[in-house]
């Protein structure tokens, strides 16, 4: 036993080893960036934003007031763009309040249109408000975004009047979209949170169909991305609907049986084999079951299990398929194992007090208003004609969720001078008029199709409809592509000088904080996993709620720091080189978290339960490694643990060599 430990800890030294060797220095990320993603191409979205674009532009000729039109066209382009959920509720909630904030982001502009300084200091004062809630979660963002895009359009361009014409019109657009995509919600109104389910189940299959071999541990990472999706689709319908829908209700049991199974993954990986291909397959059959609405009585052929983690898996299989096939709610499985969501009033007044208590708010609030203040003072003072793009440019690069600023500005340059050129080749070829009409529906199918393929793409698709949509409202013709070019640049220079340069913020703050909580998470995680046995059935059931509440939050966190990890490994030093030295510890503490669920299930399944003060020492490791990973500028100041002997029959032997594996990435001279 002590040997295959040691055989697994050094793998374990060695993947996360290869990761390091693999992992793109800074200048990679221009290459990385242009090229195209590897995603399929949404017809459905590009067939709405075609139809969405174009029709007003349509109406708008045939009543002589092709500026209408373009103004609703302008409000279509910002719900395509919007319109990137799955489940029809939450694209109700993703186009819809948006909308609202685009609506009084361009009546404030609208106000201050030709009022100089009056204009810059209203512009700056909204760009930190729409910087701040951006803060606030998805729907949030893109309405900070919104609010402060239509701002800058309405206080840079001449709408028409009165006051109430350019939001009723772009929120028609809107509007526009959102009806053309709730067209299909009478046939398919539950299809996006089945097809989540289903997706999960053959993630699973997936992660078992690689258990105990090199490519498990990215399989892992996809299925705990498809649980976290699936259960933010069908939480999110519960909050409204749970109780009355017993279609829901059972999309939710179906969900919940996945959970023992997820559990019993890593013990299979941990095993250092593969499992026998029935395990996957009864997998794949359940996801098949799920996404066709399948009722009945299930057929499972399993093998005889001859492990503790093959008992699991069969143990959990045999408990899942009848709640999948069942036509009817089990009442005792449809609540969930996050507890339930709190009501919409007491999540918002959450989320506005943590904005305005939060230091990254604030920081991310005053560095948006202090771009755009620079950038509404420099065309203020410099003669800059139709100059609304600078900022609109420094919207666009500056938001935090989108990716790393130092890139998207480099991006969007390279996009905008793609885009360009189309525009340069409509605006020169085409002439105004009822032509627009296909050309913008053939434009706007781009937008979806290219957003899809990446930053840039998307920036080079929509460049050119801006500008068409522009041309219809100040009819500059031509003369519009280079001073965009011109602005563009110049909006990415703000960007990187007083949007990137001036705040250089420590790896600590921006990434060493939030991977330190993760390893405190893992530590918390532990001591649950293994602390004393409750003597209640009722407090064996809170128990076990409280470890998986603990397990998900420790993947969610960690694909955060993650995705956070691979934007900061795009900028350059000492960003780049900094994330690039401690990446692998994210992938130590992902493997600490498996080793654990791997050793919780051996226990349920007849494996001795281990000491309180071996469980103890474990933790007492990991939170000094959350504290040394909190303080050390550069993984080799870290201390490392102090030498113990414990057991190697012990239960929790292979989370001991994943913590110790841990910090041996973290002090690589020591290990």
């Amino acid at each position: 036993m002590s040997t295959e430990h040691r055989e697994r800890s050094d793998r374990a030294h060695r993947i996360p080893s290869g990761l390091r060797a693999r992992t793109p220095a800074p200048p990679a990320w221009l290459l990385s960036g242009l090229r195209p993603e590897a995603a399929p191409i949404p017809w459905a979205a590009v067939a709405r934003a075609a139809v969405a674009l174009s029709a007003p532009l349509a109406v708008g000729f045939a009543l002589d007031e092709p500026e209408y039109g373009a103004l609703v066209s302008m409000g279509a382009l910002s719900g395509v763009i919007g319109d990137t959920a799955d489940a029809y509720r939450m694209r109700i909630l993703n186009i819809a309040v948006p909308q609202f904030f685009g609506a009084v982001g361009v009546t404030l502009g609208t106000l201050v249109f030709g009022h100089g300084w009056v204009a810059v200091g209203a512009l700056t004062l909204i760009a930190l408000v729409s910087g701040m809630i951006s803060s606030i979660g998805t729907v949030a963002s893109v309405s900070g975004l919104l609010l402060l895009l239509n701002a800058v359009v309405g206080a840079g361009l001449p709408l028409p009047r009165p006051w109430w014409a350019a939001p009723l019109l772009l929120a028609a657009g809107g509007l526009f979209v959102l009806a053309l995509t709730l067209l299909g919600w009478p046939l398919r109104g539950r299809q996006p949170e089945r097809a989540a389910v289903a997706a999960t189940y053959r993630a699973l299959a997936d992660a078992l169909e690689a258990a105990g071999g090199p490519g498990y541990d990215e399989r892992r990472r996809r299925l705990t991305q498809t649980l976290n999706q699936a259960y933010d689709l069908v939480l999110g319908r519960r909050a409204r609907v749970h109780g009355r829908s017993p279609a829901l209700v059972r999309m939710l049991a179906q969900l919940n049986v996945v959970i023992p199974l997820v559990e019993a993954a890593p013990a299979a990986h941990l095993r250092g084999r593969p499992l026998p291909p029935a395990y996957p397959a009864a997998v794949r059959e359940l996801a098949r079951a799920v996404e066709e609405g399948r009722t009945g009585t299930p057929a499972l052929d399993l093998p005889e299990p001859a492990t503790r983690a093959e008992r699991a898996l069969d143990a959990a299989l045999r408990h899942a398929a009848p709640v999948v096939h069942h036509a009817e709610p089990l009442p005792h499985r449809i609540d969930d194992k996050l507890g339930r969501p709190a009501a919409l009033t007491v999540r918002a007044r959450r989320a506005v007090r943590d904005m305005a208590l939060s230091p990254a708010s604030w920081r991310y609030g005053l560095r948006l208003a202090l771009c755009i203040g620079i950038a509404q003072s420099l065309v203020s003072l410099v003669p800059v004609e139709r100059s609304y793009w600078v900022a609109l440019t420094v919207t666009f690069v500056l938001k935090p969720d989108f990716g790393s600023v130092f890139s998207r500005a480099v991006l969007r340059a390279v996009g905008t001078a793609g885009g360009l050129v189309v525009a340069a080749a409509v605006l020169a070829e085409v002439p105004r008029g009822w032509w627009d009409v296909p050309v913008m529906a053939v434009l706007a199918a781009l937008i979806p199709a290219f957003s899809a393929k990446g930053y840039a793409f998307q920036t080079a698709a929509i460049t050119p409809v801006i500008l068409l949509l522009s041309d219809l409202l100040n009819h500059q013709g031509f003369d519009l592509i280079r001073p965009r070019l011109v602005d563009s640049l110049i909006g990415c220079a703000i960007a990187l000088v007083a949007g990137y340069l001036l705040w250089p913020e420590s790896w600590r703050s921006r990434i060493g904080d939030r991977l330190a909580d993760a390893v405190d998470d893992a530590a918390r995680y532990v001591e649950r996993a293994f602390g004393p046995r409750p003597a209640t059935e009722a407090g064996l059931r809170a128990a076990r709620t409280a470890r998986l509440q603990a397990r998900r939050r420790i993947y969610r966190d960690l694909s955060g720091v993650r995705s956070e990890f691979q934007r900061a490994l795009t900028e350059p030093p000492p960003a780049g080189t900094r994330a690039a030295a401690w990446w692998p510890l994210v992938v130590a503490v992902e493997r600490v978290v498996d080793a654990t669920t791997a050793a919780r299930v051996r226990v349920n399944h007849g494996a001795p339960p281990p000491g309180p003060d071996e469980v103890e020492a474990i933790s007492a490791d990991l939170r000094t490694l959350a504290a040394g990973v909190r303080t050390a500028r550069t993984p080799d100041r870290l201390e490392p643990p102090p030498e113990r002997s414990w057991d190697e029959e012990s239960v929790l032997a292979p989370v001991r060599h994943e913590v110790a594996a841990a910090h041996g990435f973290a002090s690589p001279e020591r290990a």
